[in-house]
């Protein structure tokens, strides 16, 4: 991502009106048991279209806009989504996944990142914690419900971010030519009509 003013400003809105969504609306909704997290979904689609250093820094406000909503506690949310904002990131630039369904396992290892270290987070800073089996349910709802959600949730952070990134996310890779033909003596170029004088 370009470092400046716009893509602050773009990177900033989404963050602020996927918590707003996530904190107002969807997490009322229950499904069978546990609901739908579009926080993470924002994360990942920012760190596989903008790359680490952008996807922690997404993953860093919007944790803490996250924990300052819901009154829990300031920084464990942030923590947990800096480091899968930086993992996601590392892995776009090692890999540069080009499939058009990459968001989805993306969203799916995004969210279950999120929800483990933040239970364990949680649990290492609350001492009055829970433990039960019905945790490991709801994740595996939460998981299934962000990846029914994540293709239209990344669509709609690469239309906004598209403008400021370094890379555009839509450009199909091109296919590489075949190679030139050879001369006689298997020299490139020898037996080219066009390098010919």
């Amino acid at each position: 991502m370009i470092p400046n003013g716009s893509a602050f400003l773009r990177a900033g809105g989404l963050c602020l009106a996927f918590v707003i969504v996530q904190v107002s609306c969807i997490s009322q909704i229950n499904l069978l048991g546990g609901g739908a997290n579009i926080v993470p979904l924002y994360v990942a689609a920012v760190a596989l279209y903008a790359g680490s250093i952008p996807g922690a820094a997404a993953g860093f406000s919007a944790g803490l806009l996250l924990d300052l909503a819901v009154g829990g506690d300031v920084g464990a949310s942030s923590l947990v989504l800096t480091a899968v904002g930086y993992g996601l990131g590392r892995y776009r630039e090692v890999r540069d996944p080009a499939h058009s369904l990459a968001p989805l396992p993306v969203a799916a290892v995004a969210t279950l990142a999120y929800a483990l270290g933040f239970a364990a987070v949680s649990f290492m800073l609350s001492s009055e914690a829970d433990v039960s089996a019905l945790v490991l349910r709801d994740t595996v709802v939460t998981v299934i419900l962000n990846c029914l959600i994540a293709l239209p949730a990344f669509v709609l952070v690469r239309r906004v971010l598209r403008p400021v990134l370094v890379v555009d996310p839509l450009e199909r890779r091109r296919r590489r030519r075949g190679p030139r033909p050879t001369g006689p003596i298997g020299l490139r170029g020898i037996g080219d009509p066009g390098t010919q004088l």
